[in-house]
């Protein structure tokens, strides 16, 4: 459904898309807050700890899940006026899951009950001690299992009453296959290549299957972690979504122009709402949805190897968490005064505000490189 790269009728089309998204988001705003309120999903300290001190603490009690205001609208708005097999179900459908995958954590961690993972070394002690030989070969076979759960639990950002990190690796690795299989198999040959700006393409074949995989999964955990301060993942992602509408239109690709600047519009309004005081901040459901999409739909115009740059903010934040992690575990002290960075700005004084601004400009910025990469 390709049509004529830079066509003037579908840059009107997508523009009363973003309008249409961002004022039906605007209207249904509220009734959304009055519903989180209700239901009181709303942040508590008892399970983030960076509301214990500070300014922070005048957090306590924003309601969380917000981001399905840009979900649900994007949905509606896409299986009515833009739904297409080969091109927008499956970036929906990941969406969706990955948002599901997001409001359970984000329910779990209001009102489901702590829980406590056995590390290695006690699977090791009961692999010599229990009693039953059965058991004691069943928890030797699931070691590797268990030794893996350890491991990345120290990239979780909470004592644990919603969903583990490697659970929601589980699910974010079939949200990640799907794509790929929906890449390699039905799209077509064309993008059994990279896209290299400069340099043409670059075949890797059935390697491009690891490769979505990957980026989906780091992408939308690297938007998760970005979400933490008021207006900071909303107003990146709004360049980010706007920077994909434009290569989609300049490349003649309807169906992917469309729905960006339907995620775009929707966005504004989110972030109308999200900047500081925010009537409510976006949450795992939008965070995990949104940077699942993002990822999806970078690849589906195949400017994969530019994911880096369209989220720009996003991995500087992700690779932040990673770099103070290892800097702890190997070296013994940390990098940064807190991670990811925008915490570590906050602690060197920096207000909420002139954070979130940089940060927007420095992504706005690198955006707009990413663009013209893209365009040679």
């Amino acid at each position: 459904m390709d049509i004529t790269p830079f066509s003037l009728d579908l840059l009107k089309l997508a523009l009363i898309f973003l309008f249409t998204s961002a004022i039906g988001a605007f209207l249904w705003a509220p009734i959304l807050t009055k519903i989180l309120y209700k239901y009181k999903l709303v942040r508590g300290a008892e399970y983030d700890f960076t509301l214990k001190s500070g300014e922070r603490k005048q957090k306590i009690g924003t309601p969380i899940m917000g981001g399905l205001l840009v979900i649900i609208t994007v949905t509606i708005i896409t299986i009515l006026f833009n739904w297409q097999r080969k091109y927008t179900y499956v970036p929906i459908g990941v969406m969706g899951i990955s948002a599901l995958l997001g409001a359970a954590d984000d329910i779990l961690n209001i009102y489901g009950q702590k829980r406590r993972n056995r590390d290695w070394q006690h699977t090791i002690i009961l692999i010599k001690v229990h009693k039953n030989y059965l058991m004691r070969f069943w928890y030797l076979l699931t070691l590797p299992w268990t030794a893996f759960k350890r491991v990345v639990s120290v990239f979780g950002s909470h004592p644990g009453k919603g969903i583990q990190v490697h659970e929601k690796l589980i699910f974010q690795f079939i949200a990640g296959a799907i794509t790929a299989w929906w890449i390699y198999f039905k799209l077509g040959p064309y993008w059994h290549s990279l896209r290299i700006p400069f340099d043409g393409q670059m075949f890797v074949g059935w390697w491009i299957i690891p490769i979505i995989i990957f980026f989906v999964i780091f992408t939308a955990n690297a938007v998760n972690i970005a979400d933490g301060l008021d207006g900071l993942a909303g107003g990146s992602l709004i360049a980010t979504f706007l920077g994909l509408t434009i290569i989609s239109w300049a490349e003649g690709r309807p169906a992917y122009t469309i729905l960006n600047a339907t995620v775009s519009g929707a966005l504004l309004a989110y972030t109308y709402f999200n900047v500081k005081p925010a009537r409510f901040q976006m949450g795992d459901v939008g965070s995990l949805g949104l940077g699942a999409l993002f990822a999806i739909n970078t690849i589906a115009i195949n400017h994969t190897l530019l994911i880096p740059l369209f989220g720009f903010i996003f991995y500087l934040e992700i690779f932040s968490v990673i770099l103070q992690v290892f800097s702890r575990r190997i070296f013994g002290r940390r990098l940064l005064k807190m991670a990811p960075l925008h915490h570590h700005f906050e602690f060197k004084g920096w207000n909420e505000e002139k954070i979130v601004m940089r940060f927007w400009l420095i992504h706005l910025f690198v955006v707009i490189v990413a663009i013209w990469m893209s365009l040679n």
